[in-house]
C-alpha cells in the first residue's frame, strides 16, 4: 500500500481499507510486525527526552527512574494492544446491526494508535507546549481512524448512528487507556 493511501485513511471510509482487510494479517504479524515496532517509539524517545532535557522540558522531570518508566510504558502499550482489539470485538458485535470479526478488530487496534506512537518524533525536539499539541492532534487523528476504520470494516454508510455509537464508545475506552499510559509516566 503507498503511503498517501495510508496518510488518507484516519479521513475516508473508502481509501485503503477494503485492501487491509483483504490481506487479512494474523494477529501475531501484526503484534510483530507492527505494534512492536510502533511501541517502542514513544519509551524510547521518552526516555532520551528525560534523560537529555531534564528540567528544561518539565521541571522534576529529570529525577524520575526513566528505566522503569519506559519500561512500563512499553509493556502497558503492547498490553493494551491485545485489550483494545478484544474490546472493539465485543463493542461491535454487541450491537444487532453491527459486525466485526477478530481479524478485523485487531487491524483496527494496530492501526488506531499509530498517530499517537508517530507523535512521540516530537520528543526530539525540548517544547513541552509542541509536544502538548502534537499530542492532541495525534489524538484526534487516532480517533479518527477508529470511526472510518469502523464505516469501512463493517461495510457501513457516512452517518450511521450505530457506527457513530460503537466509535465513541472504543474512543471513550481508547482514551482512557491513553490516560492511565501518560499517568504511569507522571506518577513514577
Amino acid at each position: 500500500m503507498n503511503p498517501l493511501t495510508v496518510i488518507k485513511l484516519p479521513f475516508t471510509r473508502q481509501a485503503g481499507w477494503k485492501s487491509l482487510q483483504q490481506r487479512k494479517p494474523s494477529i501475531p504479524v501484526l503484534a510483530w510486525g507492527l505494534v512492536l515496532p510502533m511501541s517502542l517509539l514513544p519509551p524510547v524517545l521518552l526516555y532520551y527526552a528525560g534523560t537529555h532535557y531534564g528540567d528544561g522540558f518539565v521541571m522534576g522531570f529529570a529525577d524520575r527512574e526513566w528505566r522503569f518508566i519506559t519500561t512500563i510504558l512499553f509493556l502497558a502499550e503492547l498490553l493494551t494492544f491485545f485489550v483494545m482489539g478484544w474490546l472493539i470485538h465485543a463493542v461491535v458485535n454487541g450491537t444487532r446491526e453491527l459486525s466485526i470479526d477478530y481479524h478485523d478488530a485487531y487491524l483496527l487496534a494496530a492501526l488506531a494508535p499509530l498517530p499517537l506512537w508517530s507523535s512521540a518524533i516530537v520528543l526530539l525536539i525540548p517544547s513541552l507546549l509542541l509536544n502538548t499539541l502534537a499530542v492532541l492532534v495525534a489524538l484526534g487523528i487516532s480517533c479518527s481512524l477508529v470511526y472510518h476504520g469502523l464505516q469501512a470494516l463493517c461495510e457501513r454508510r457516512d452517518n450511521d448512528v450505530n457506527t457513530m455509537s460503537a466509535a465513541y464508545t472504543i474512543m471513550a475506552a481508547g482514551v482512557l487507556a491513553w490516560g492511565l499510559l501518560m499517568a504511569i509516566v507522571w506518577a513514577y
